[in-house]
């Protein structure tokens, strides 16, 4: 027996549930592959679900990558201010911690219940442990065959997610389905991820980090991008916001090169050649003292130059001062991989966006 809707919804993540609640015209059915709806919006700011930023709207466009302006219609229909009134306005409250919003309770499973009390005053049904195995389209609709059921809508909508995160049910099913209806699949990768380096030397100083540095990416020596951001060291390679950002545009044998005490090269060099000028007796340690350049860092790159920390400026060679500048302000860290998709928070690619219709909003 086929059943009927007039929409269904594939997917019961945070996606999916909020597409159900604002629709207004007929019967809705989400179909949910696991045991419960929102794994992954649990996960989400460590359980605590970071909901949104604050700030001006505008000022998310440039996290998007080649995608901001495509997204930027959307954005502007449905702001960060509507979502958190939207929260408010249906008895959640939320606070605001260094831009970042929260439910007030900083608790995820609060936004998740009032996305089902949501569905459950529409009159939404959701049907969880059914999996979608075929879609097809057919006359004024679409067919849709799960491991239970047979279904009929005139309105479809794919909100299954990316690949990241697989264990929450994210496993690329969204791009089989696109795909199967026709649309152009560009390879999807895993983005917002740590990356691993090769002959990684800092693994003793794991779980230090850096505020504001700024990271180039290297291919073939040709200039791909700069980013300036946080960066952390983990026990096999790099993290921190700024090394996210720009995970989705790297690739295996790519070079990092990161200032790690924030001053021009040049400004750099200039500053040991004059110390060495004026002070014969300062040392290395007490000259580095003056950038922002932890300890136990600083003595890692120094036993790299092999140089003693009670060295003085004046007894080093213009090819160690030259080498110098190179590690303090563009330290090179080359590329074995990337995160894989368990530790990606999220994907790149899938549906092309040629393909997809975004009409603009006029204000």
């Amino acid at each position: 027996m086929i059943k009927e809707f007039d929409i269904i919804i594939i997917g019961g993540g945070p996606a999916g549930l909020f597409t159900a609640v604002n629709i207004n015209d007929g019967r809705t059915l989400i179909l949910e592959k696991n045991d419960s709806a929102g794994r992954k919006l649990l996960m989400s700011g460590s359980g605590k679900c970071n909901i949104t930023q604050s700030g001006s709207i505008s000022d998310f466009f440039s996290h998007y990558g080649e995608g901001g302006r495509f997204l930027m219609p959307a954005l502007k229909e449905f702001t960060n201010t509507d979502l958190i009134e939207y929260l408010d306005s249906r008895g959640l409250k939320t606070i605001n911690k260094k831009g970042k919003i929260f439910p007030a309770s900083e608790d995820a499973n609060d936004v998740l219940d009032l996305l089902l009390n949501e569905c459950i005053l529409k009159k939404v049904t959701i049907n969880y442990n059914e999996q979608v195995k075929k879609l097809e389209v057919v006359d004024n609709g679409f067919s849709i065959i799960t491991d239970k059921n047979s279904y009929r809508c005139t309105k479809l909508v794919i909100a299954t997610g990316g690949k990241s995160y697989p264990s929450t049910g994210s496993t690329g099913d969204s791009f089989y389905f696109a795909k199967y209806l026709g649309h152009t699949i560009e390879k999807p990768r895993p983005a917002l991820t740590p990356v691993y380096i090769k002959n990684y030397k800092f693994s003793d100083i794991s779980g230090l980090s850096l505020e504001s540095r700024k990271i180039t990416l290297y291919r073939n020596e040709k200039k791909i991008k700069t980013n300036i951001g946080a960066l952390g060291f983990t026990h096999w390679g790099l993290s921190g916001p700024g090394i996210l950002d720009l995970s989705r545009y790297i690739e295996p044998n790519d070079t990092l090169k990161i200032n790690l005490i924030n001053q021009n090269p040049e400004y750099f060099r200039s500053a040991i050649n004059e110390t060495a000028l004026k002070d014969k007796k300062i040392t290395i340690k007490k000259f580095l003292k003056s950038f922002a350049i932890p300890d136990s860092l600083l003595k890692l790159i120094l036993a790299e130059l092999k140089l003693e920390t009670t060295t003085y400026i004046a007894d080093i060679s213009k090819a160690f001062r030259n080498r110098m500048v190179e590690l303090f302000c563009e330290y090179p860290f080359e590329i074995f991989r990337t995160g894989d998709f368990n530790i990606a928070m999220a994907t790149k690619g899938g549906v092309s966006l040629k393909e997809v219709r975004c009409s603009p909003i006029i204000f």
